[in-house]
């Protein structure tokens, strides 16, 4: 990893005391660079950021959902009971169960929902697990097209090479590399270019094509894609007509309607550094909401009362 940028500084009491680093690329409306820190030409894993592209592909090989459950297939979702009741109904609807993930057992991502999880007797499953909803959407694109069910995470399924090739196309470049994701699917390797464009195309996309379906899907339900308390809920939720995923290590992705995007990845995977990044970027491209104040910069407590933050310092 070289080439990246000093992207936020984390200052506590005044003193500060980390520095993340990374790299970033906003395109403008004509899908230009507007501009660009750090190397966001070099190959990266885009992780969950990836799921839109994904679903675009599922939906082009076939699979038949649309509004909160399509959202849902975009989703690292909480694990909020709406989340854990859409994963079966769209199970159901292929005729399955949850024995047929293949998502590693697990709880709840949000501290608050895995609390009462357990609470209430959980234990680690795979329905729980964040990216339950796209592979229960995987199962259904198998469903459909007669394709096998016990192996869809394999690179070299039918499922897996649609979807690379929709991720390629939307993109506009080959996948660099691939490798194996948290959930145990495929994760296909862009550069951070790449990814900002193929989000670009998805928030274009014509109305009634598969990327008009996934941008409308995650634009009108938010708390499907993320949660009630995570931050890509809140971001969607304030600027009209966005659309936008984080993914793991730092990674986000984000478009307008207009044809705008910002991709970035942090290179210490420090997710608290997502959000004060991307509004900088959004505010550079000219997007000026206020609900972009809350996510500016992230409070640093000490004693339980704010002593400093993690904020912006690109330019």
């Amino acid at each position: 990893m070289t080439g990246s940028a000093p992207l936020v500084d984390v200052v506590r009491s005044g003193f500060l005391e980390c520095r993340h680093h990374g790299s970033l690329v906003a395109l403008a409306a004509d899908g230009s660079v507007a501009f660009e820190l750090g190397s966001p030409s070099r190959p990266m894993f885009p992780r969950s950021s990836n799921k839109p592209l994904q679903a675009v592909g599922m939906l082009r090989a076939g699979l038949d959902l649309d509004g909160e459950l399509l959202a849902l297939a975009c989703a690292s979702h909480s694990g909020e009971a709406f989340h854990l009741d859409g994963v079966r109904t769209i199970l159901a609807g292929a005729g399955l169960d949850e024995s047929a993930l293949l998502t590693p057992p697990d709880y709840p991502v949000d501290d608050v929902e895995k609390l009462d999880y357990v609470r209430r007797g959980g234990r680690p499953a795979s329905i729980a697990m964040n990216c339950s909803g796209k592979h229960a959407a995987m199962l259904s694109t198998c469903v459909r097209n007669g394709w096998p069910t016990q192996n869809y995470t394999e690179p070299g399924h039918p499922l897996q090479v649609a979807i690379r090739e929709a991720i390629e196309q939307l993109a506009g470049e080959p996948v660099e590399v691939t490798g194996v994701d948290g959930c145990g699917a495929p994760v296909f390797g862009l550069s951070l270019t790449g990814l900002a464009r193929a989000f670009r195309a998805v928030s274009l996309g014509a109305p009634g094509s598969h990327e008009h379906r996934v941008a409308e899907a995650i634009r009108a339900h938010p708390t499907w894609l993320g949660g009630t308390r995570r931050d890509v809920t809140k971001l969607i939720a304030g600027v009209p007509g966005l659309i936008a995923k984080d993914g793991a290590e730092g990674v986000y992705a984000a478009a307008l309607p207009d044809g705008r995007a910002v991709a970035l990845k942090i290179e210490d995977g420090a997710q608290r550094a997502r959000p004060p990044v991307m509004v900088a970027a959004l505010r550079r491209l000219g997007v000026d909401e206020p609900a972009l104040a809350e996510l500016a910069t992230a409070p640093l407590l000490g004693g339980g009362r704010p002593v400093g933050d993690a904020h912006f310092v690109g330019w």
